[in-house]
């Protein structure tokens, strides 16, 4: 993946610094919980986050945001630095397009664990967005991750993974979130799950049309199958063969891997958030 602009993001916020090396002590139960169903369910555990608020969730601010310099010596937070440049003039061309003004969320590089607020945040968890702060959060080692224990290397799936949870803010901002939250109270638990499933497929087919609208990213060969091999690696069969269990889909928060790599396609392919209507459609 290659780059026609060097355009790189203000909204990204690097707490590294300050988590070095940071241990979580007097987590509790919650806490375990979270971070098994995050290994075990894949990434974005924004659901299992949230209502586990935390006494030192201010400082949400915290950090610094990166300069020339550092990123210059930095190429993974050089990358979603760039990548988060781009998923803001596309999603704010395509707002525009609507009448509408797209809010930019906040890129927070963590490492370890950080606070946000919709609870303790782990490396363990993967990535994941918090709609009540409007950010999305990575330690970036998910991306070795990522590549040796999902069998998903490259730039191109490191960016998917970025999009994904844009996908998610996008979501926040047009109230889908808002009243899957509501509904899923209302549901039962495997009803819960599958309307998980119908936001998390929604939010890849966004990851797509971020792919398919963008004019500063030039693909190389191979680029788009990166992206393909990581949708479909994080998909919920696929996680339980690898965790030693049995698949079950009414277990299902995100999709199979199939399904994954459809919806994502499907953004690619039109390049139109209408197209993304996963709750409507019958068949995903």
């Amino acid at each position: 993946m290659r780059w026609r602009s060097d355009r790189h993001s203000k909204n990204v916020i690097d707490r590294r610094a300050s988590g070095a090396g940071r241990r979580i002590v007097g987590g509790g139960i919650g806490t375990l919980v979270v971070v098994l169903a995050g290994l075990y369910f894949g990434i974005d555990p924004t659901f299992l986050l949230e209502g586990m608020q935390s006494a030192s969730v201010s400082g949400s601010d915290s950090g610094t945001r990166p300069q020339a310099e550092d990123l210059a010596n930095d190429p993974l937070a050089d990358r979603v630095s760039r990548v988060m440049a781009d998923t803001e003039e596309v999603w704010r061309n395509l707002f525009a397009e609507r009448g509408s003004n797209y809010e930019e969320p906040r890129l927070v590089l963590f490492r370890g664990a950080t606070q946000s607020a919709c609870g303790l945040g782990q490396a363990a968890m993967g990535p994941f967005y918090c709609p009540a702060d409007r950010n999305a959060y990575i330690d970036l080692d998910f991306y070795q991750e990522l590549e040796q224990r999902f069998g998903a290397p490259g730039d191109f799936a490191q960016a998917y993974v970025i999009a994904h949870e844009i996908g998610h803010h996008v979501q926040n901002l047009s109230g889908v979130s808002g009243e899957v939250q509501q509904m899923r109270g209302r549901l039962s638990e495997a009803e819960a799950n599958r309307l998980s499933v119908r936001l998390e497929l929604q939010a890849d087919c966004l990851a797509g049309v971020w792919a398919s609208r963008s004019n500063n990213i030039i693909l190389d060969r191979g680029d788009l199958d990166e992206a393909l091999t990581a949708a479909s690696a994080i998909g919920d069969d696929r996680l339980q063969r690898q965790a030693g269990g049995t698949v079950t889909p009414d277990s299902f928060t995100h999709g199979s891997s199939e399904q994954r790599r459809r919806w994502f396609l499907t953004g690619i392919e039109h390049g139109d958030p209408e197209r993304c209507d996963t709750f409507a459609a019958t068949e995903l």
